[in-house]
């Protein structure tokens, strides 16, 4: 008889019990519908970063495991699991095998989803071998290309008026920053905000207003409109015009083998 080894459910993070049984129970709804084992699953987006607002919806991801049937079949089968959006949870996650690729790629989502301080179920034996294979296949020229065109895109996009929304600085604010840890340290970036601004940020006026702006985004809603920031929008403008684009971001980090193995022991011992 197989006999499944403990998931440790995580609750010291700002969510609401009612939010995080009803997160809990939609898992245990996939698990039992798709025949699969979840082992990992922590909250993404505005939650994750530390600035939602009050209107911000649950953007729950997940890793999962199929049995090991599913890992010999001649034709992949599919390797998302995604629910329909609703008013407050929006949850979707990825199979194991795609997870390991995209970190053989060191994929910066990914790993900001390993590093997320709001986590609602773990498998800690799965975590301890997945968390260091994060570290070691980190590309730091993947993640600066990565966060650099993140910011150049959202600041063509969202902050050339002089209203904007607040929320829109925070998505250049932090890719921007991002972009400077890789730079000094050659490590991922922390996915929580604050850690990334206290590694990064020194000047004082600019901490204060950073510290506005992150006030006015947790106290309004996602649409909120405003004047522009002139503090930050100057630091904004001067990166962008000083970043350049690596040539070589493309090129893998690590060697796969180490990932393989990984890959069907946590598999193995999922269902063994």
């Amino acid at each position: 008889m197989n006999v499944r080894q403990p998931v440790s459910v995580l609750s010291a993070h700002p969510v609401a019990d009612d939010i995080r049984a009803r997160v809990l129970d939609e898992l245990a709804a996939i698990e039992r519908r798709h025949d699969v084992q979840v082992i990992y699953a922590c909250e993404s987006g505005s939650r994750g970063w530390g600035f939602a607002s009050p209107d911000s919806d649950y953007d729950v991801r997940f890793l999962y495991v199929h049995r090991l049937d599913w890992y010999l079949q001649v034709e992949a089968g599919r390797d998302v699991i995604e629910l329909p959006i609703n008013d407050e949870l929006d949850v979707s996650g990825w199979e194991l095998r795609k997870a390991l690729q995209l970190l053989h790629r060191s994929n910066p989502t990914l790993l900001e989803w390993l590093d997320s301080p709001i986590v609602y179920r773990e498998a800690t034996q799965a975590m301890t071998l997945l968390r260091p294979a994060a570290r070691d296949f980190f590309s730091p020229v993947r993640g600066r290309h990565h966060y650099l065109s993140m910011a150049k895109k959202n600041f063509r996009g969202y902050l050339q008026g002089d209203e904007v929304r607040y929320k829109k600085y925070l998505y250049v604010l932090r890719p921007l920053l991002a972009v400077q840890w890789i730079d000094e340290r050659g490590s991922a970036p922390p996915m929580r905000f604050a850690d990334l601004v206290a590694g990064t940020v020194h000047e004082p006026a600019l901490l204060d207003e950073i510290n506005a702006l992150l006030a006015l985004k947790m106290q309004t809603c996602e649409s909120e409109y405003g004047p522009r920031r002139a503090g930050i929008h100057a630091l904004i403008e001067a990166r962008l015009a000083n970043a350049a684009f690596e040539p070589d971001h493309k090129r893998p980090q690590g060697e796969p083998a180490s990932l393989d193995m990984l890959m069907r022991r946590i598999v193995l011992e999922r269902w063994d």
